[in-house]
């Protein structure tokens, strides 16, 4: 009898990043089970604890114009323990906006959220191909927040006065990415914006969404939130209409 006739769960498991079938040793994991998930487990808390390098961001952004701000969390302790203050910016970062307001149609923010790894990776790759369509947009100055939560994204389009923002965040970690970007859309951001006024773009990795998939479909949400002057439930994706903008599309 083969391998894969006694594993009755290798035919399935070469086909998801999801842990099945893994087998015991006795009343526990295999070894080679344990490790694994604790590998899984120290990656997702180091992407938790890590710190974006905006500065490598700035550089790999250039010429784009960069501004470094920060939330009201202090730190990465008070981060994790009050969302709230990752919602709002300091003073410092209010003021500075201040002086950037202008009649801007969109606002993008990198933020570090739950993976810096996240953005590290990802942020760059995906902006770039989104700017190459975004002719005739007005661009405020691309925001790299520290500390930060979502909803940050909308006080800061709201001190830049840009009528969207786009926010490209690190997403939570789990046992099978540790490095997964969201991009999240509100079209006329202010403070007080909720979940469902919001569109979501998830799963940005090497094993999932692809920066062309990824821009393509931020593309396609920020062109029909400015021609429907909405965002969130009400705006729903077209697949074949993304699909048909994507580099190898025929």
């Amino acid at each position: 009898m083969n391998d894969v006739a006694r594993d009755i769960w290798a035919r399935w498991r070469g086909t998801t990043r999801a842990r099945i079938g893994l087998g015991r040793s006795g009343d526990a994991l295999p070894t080679s089970a344990l490790l694994d998930f604790q590998a899984a487990h120290g990656r997702a808390r180091d992407a938790v604890h890590g710190v974006a390098d905006f500065a490598a961001v700035a550089e790999q952004l250039r010429p784009l114009p960069c501004l470094t701000l920060h939330s009201q969390a202090p730190d990465r302790a008070a981060y994790l323990r009050r969302p709230d203050l990752g919602r709002r910016l300091d003073d410092a970062s209010v003021a500075m906006l201040k002086d950037h307001a202008g009649d801007w149609d969109i606002a993008f923010v990198v933020a570090d959220g739950l993976s810096a790894r996240a953005v590290m990776a990802h942020a760059v790759p995906v902006l770039h191909r989104c700017m190459a369509g975004l002719a005739g947009w007005r661009i405020a100055p691309i925001v790299l927040a520290g500390q930060a939560r979502v909803a940050l994204g909308d006080d800061i389009a709201t001190c830049l006065n840009a009528k969207a923002v786009a926010v490209l965040i690190g997403e939570r970690p789990g046992l099978s990415v540790a490095d997964s970007l969201g991009v999240y859309i509100t079209w006329a951001p202010h403070i007080g914006r909720v979940d469902s006024e919001r569109n979501c773009i998830s799963n940005i990795h090497a094993d999932g969404m692809s920066h062309d998939q990824a821009a393509a479909t931020l593309l396609w949400l920020l062109r029909e939130a400015r021609r429907l002057s909405l965002s969130g439930i009400g705006l729903k994706l077209d697949p074949a209409d993304i699909a048909a903008h994507l580099p190898d599309a025929t």
